[in-house]
């Protein structure tokens, strides 16, 4: 399996969020019982997390951080502040990506809508056989 040059392969990263989870279960002085009283997972199972045997879903990750009173970010990031976001360019809504939403494309879709209604329904179902074929090509 290749890995990014500065990446930790996934084996190291369940190890390093389980190692995460422990400390800050022990810097807020809780046991495992402790957090089984209040998430309901069983003591076990934390420990299986905490020594990176066992990858927990995202809504586990959720219950635990609830319980040790702490941001989901925490889990993952080892610092007071929450990590500096990067600049990413804003995302499209899918209003913008659908085409025929907006603008001539727009008006061409409504004309095509209203002459496909306006033809028999043989012909309509040929225009369409003809439109799929092309489009699979």
């Amino acid at each position: 399996m290749a890995v990014a040059r500065g990446e930790v392969p996934p084996p190291y990263r369940t190890r390093l969020t389980g190692r995460r989870l422990r400390a800050l279960r022990e810097e807020k002085k809780l046991s495992q019982g402790d957090i089984e009283k209040r998430t309901g997972l069983l003591r076990c199972y934390i420990s299986r997390v905490e020594n990176g045997h066992t990858v927990p879903a995202i809504e586990t990750l959720e219950k635990l951080a609830r319980a040790l009173e702490c941001p989901l970010y925490q889990l993952f990031y080892d610092g007071e502040e929450p990590p500096q976001l990067p600049n990413l360019p804003k995302r499209k809504s899918s209003d913008d990506i659908a085409w025929g939403s907006v603008g001539k494309d727009a008006r061409f879709l409504n004309k095509l809508r209203r002459l496909l209604s306006k033809v028999e329904d043989g012909d309509r179902k040929l225009i369409l056989y003809m439109a799929q074929k092309m489009a699979n090509r």
